[in-house]
């Protein structure tokens, strides 16, 4: 896989990939899949005038070929190996294909064969992602379930048991013991039982790992070995047989009858059912993505253009402005076409990058609507860039690692001051002025909604937490602080959002999770992590309504729905901490802190380790 170029399966990231024709800054929606370069409409259109190029196969970017990685020919070193002789089976060049030892020969395209191998392992891959893992974790949490059932069944068992020594007195003192000792060792070995079926599927998560790993070692190679590696099996799972609870059978006793009468635990006469383990075919149709993909690219370029053509009408359709509706409308119309128009992409796609001068770590990230970003780091320093990286103005500030700034509907940046527990803003034209005082409560994060131009603020006291609702002048409307039944909600609610439906959604880096509440306050959800340690740092919403957050232990942004729904993982892994990562093109994106989405749908993602921010596209 190329540097370039996420793995189809891994979604989430959005708008703006550029044009590849030299000089050209220009959103690229195409692909030429003979030249390998992302085109925008009119270098698309120069592209099929040429009469070098009006032959190459022009496709949607989603729908593009792999680019076969550069191997050069051990007998022509000047040459790639680009072709695959049938016969002999063995990649070779051009001029190889024309020697003796290859006359008459049949030829296959080998980017051809690349792309085909590459979304037969991605398929392997994902199989594993979206079945074997999710489908043991299912059967692992059944017999937790039926661990806890075993002990409620055994407790009323005793309870039954107890209650007929009593009516016994003295004469069935003796039979009780006895049988509640039975009990108890009925228990421990069923209880024994489950914990042995629990290793099992423990051991089969481990081996699964270990799947992943070699899947993504070899998914990463950048030259032909998957050309020629045999594809990994995958064991089956194994089969546990589910422990059903004892029953105890009650009688009515008499004096010459106490043991009897005081019955006996056994296992219900009926043979237990094997643990039902979904067929991998009955998995949903998601998971044929790669290969519809695949299916996808092999489509004629003229059905290509006749469908460009349809989304460049709509386009300039939508960049209309209507007549005597005011900007927020408009903004609301074109969020709410947005919504209904736009889906999750099967693959991400980075677009760009920025170096952010005058930080040593991009810890949170704020974009204008002009598409100028403000960046944080932990020493406060907050500067301001445009779109080609360069530093506009830099604000020394006393607040650290959180999400301490946002930028508002109406340009301003508003940011907290930590050691005067003051609320700033920032105008257009460089003015700073203080127009929020939170008393003794220290602002950690801050988000400005853009249905109202609300202000949302995360902060502490001591040992207490909570979110507060300002408006736009800065009045005080609205405090968050404990649950229905007296809890605090928060412990340090160090960056915060607000949802498409109202919902607020805050990063809570003691709680280890995000904490959701409606726009009234109560609580929704709170969100732990996708079965693993979870340690959230920033937090958006997008369009659709998805939550983005970012996790420093997987070094991923995970994405739930509107409702705390695990949907997907967008990974982001690091070369020197996961050589072995699928995700070649994130590589570099090293402990994800900052995440911000723009008003076209951008992912803007700021990173621990680096000053750099990448964009990325995962909407279509």
């Amino acid at each position: 896989m190329s540097e370039s170029e996420p793995s189809d399966e891994q979604a989430a990231g959005q708008h703006y990939l550029v044009c590849g024709s030299e000089d050209c800054q220009e959103n690229g929606q195409v692909y030429c899949n003979v030249c390998h370069l992302p085109l925008c409409e009119q270098c698309r259109d120069e592209h099929l005038k040429s009469s070098k190029t009006n032959t190459h196969e022009i496709v949607l970017y989603r729908h593009r070929k792999h680019q076969l990685p550069e191997l050069k020919c051990e007998l022509h070193p000047i040459r790639n190996v680009d072709m695959f002789c049938k016969e002999c089976k063995i990649p070779l060049c051009s001029k190889c294909s024309t020697s003796k030892e290859h006359h008459g020969h049949k030829f296959d395209d080998l980017e051809e064969i690349y792309t085909e191998r590459y979304a037969i392992w991605q398929s392997e891959f994902s199989k594993i992602q979206k079945y074997f893992l999710p489908t043991t974790q299912g059967l692992k949490k059944d017999i937790e379930k039926d661990a806890t059932t075993i002990k409620n069944t055994m407790e009323n068992i005793r309870t039954s048991m107890k209650t007929q020594a009593e009516s016994l007195k003295n004469k069935v003192d003796e039979i009780t013991l006895e049988n509640i000792q039975h009990a108890n060792e009925m228990e421990n070995s069923l209880l024994e039982m489950l914990e042995s079926q629990k290793t099992t599927y423990d051991e089969y998560i481990a081996y699964l790992e270990k799947m992943t790993d070699e899947f993504q070692e070899y998914l990463s190679l950048t030259n032909q070995k998957l050309l020629f590696l045999e594809t990994l099996k995958i064991q089956s799972i194994p089969e546990t047989t589910q422990i059903l609870a004892p029953i105890f059978s009650a009688v009515k006793f008499n004096k010459n009858g106490v043991a009897k009468l005081l019955g006996r635990i056994s296992f219900p006469k009926i043979k237990p059912e094997v643990r039902n383990i979904q067929p991998l075919e009955e998995e949903s149709s998601h998971m044929k993505s790669t290969e519809k993909q695949l299916e996808q690219s092999k489509e004629k370029s003229d059905m290509q253009k006749q469908m460009l053509s349809l989304s460049s009408s709509v386009t300039k359709v939508r960049e209309h402005s209507v007549p005597g509706v005011d900007r927020a409308s408009h903004v609301a119309v074109k969020k709410s076409y947005m919504k209904q128009t736009l889906s999750l992409s099967p693959s991400v796609s980075k677009v760009r990058e920025y170096s952010v001068p005058s930080v040593d770590r991009a810890c949170h990230v704020s974009v204008e609507k002009s598409g100028r970003l403000w960046v944080s780091d932990h020493k406060g320093h907050l500067v301001q860039t445009d779109h080609k990286g360069t530093l506009l103005q830099m604000i020394q500030t006393s607040s650290e690692w959180d999400g301490y700034h946002t930028a508002t509907q109406d340009g301003d940046l508003i940011y907290t001051d930590r050691d005067k527990n003051l609320i700033l803003s920032i105008t257009p034209d460089r003015k700073i002025t203080e127009f929020i005082k939170t008393g003794e409560w220290t602002p950690l994060s801050i988000h400005s909604s853009h249905i109202n131009g609300d202000l949302l603020l995360g902060m502490i006291k001591d040992e207490e937490a909570k979110v507060t609702r300002y408006s736009k002048a800065g009045k005080e409307i609205q405090n968050i602080q404990k649950d229905n039944q007296g809890q605090g909600l928060y412990g340090y609610p160090h960056y915060i959002t607000e949802n498409i439906n109202g919902d607020i959604c805050t990063s809570d880096y003691n709680k280890d999770a995000v904490v959701v509440v409606n726009k009234s306050g109560q609580h929704r959800f709170s969100y732990t992590g996708n079965g693993s340690v979870f340690h959230p740092w920033g937090i958006c919403t997008d369009v659709l309504g998805h939550i983005l957050v970012c996790d420093e232990v997987s070094r991923a942004v995970h994405m739930l729905d509107q409702d705390g729904g695990f949907c997907s993982f967008i990974y982001v892994y690091s070369q020197q901490y996961w050589l072995r990562s699928i995700m070649s093109s994130l590589l570099n994106l090293v402990g994800p802190r900052g995440v911000c989405v723009d008003d076209e749908g951008n992912l803007y993602v700021g990173q621990c380790d680096t000053t750099t921010v990448k964009v990325y596209k995962y909407l279509q």
